[in-house]
């Protein structure tokens, strides 16, 4: 009983849940970014083996923000976390310009994936705080975004371990979703 109204609820005001994939090559942020956006703390992270997943709420929205980690050897296996993602962040290291090109492949092997055809695409444009760090600007023409014309995607700068710019994304995120379940 105590969840059908609590779902019910959901629907009358409007509670969203939305599955969020944080992918992005090793060293870009993702664990800083789901820890300051989960715990408001910047905390020391290693290199992901596997995967993180928190529960992060913003305004009406829970993300279920799962963050995969980025080595070359674990980047095929991002493909079976695809499976009901409607958003994907992926995070750039906006001070890494000899890795872009990298990343922009990732990116295209990602987007080409059948599972996340209707997927929402957020990048964040990391570490803004590095003098000579890419602009969001930089970082669409560099991932060839303005190509895609069949996804919705936004690019905005952040800074993973103030915390600058992170809730901007997910508000894009709340308000672009599609099909939402309460």
């Amino acid at each position: 009983m105590g969840g059908s109204l609590s779902k019910a609820l959901g629907k009358l005001f409007g509670n969203k849940e939305m599955r969020i994939l944080m992918l992005g090559l090793d060293a870009a942020g993702k664990t800083t970014i789901l820890y300051k956006l989960k715990l408001n703390q910047s905390v020391t992270t290693i290199p992901t083996v596997g995967f993180n997943v928190e529960t992060v709420t913003y305004k009406n929205v829970k993300f279920n923000v799962w963050d995969v980690g980025g080595q070359d050897k674990i980047r095929p296996l991002w493909r079976h976390y695809y499976t009901g993602t409607q958003g994907l962040i992926f995070v750039i290291d906006s001070a890494d310009r000899d890795r872009i090109d990298e990343a922009r492949l990732e990116l295209e092997r990602i987007l080409a994936d059948r599972e996340m055809k209707d997927c929402l695409l957020m990048v964040f444009a990391n570490k803004q705080d590095i003098q000579g760090a890419m602009s969001p600007a930089e970082v669409t023409e560099k991932l060839g975004l303005h190509k895609m014309r069949d996804r919705s995607w936004y690019v905005h700068p952040s800074c993973a371990t103030t915390g600058e710019g992170l809730f901007e994304g997910l508000q894009w995120l709340s308000q672009n979703v599609k099909g939402t379940k309460a």
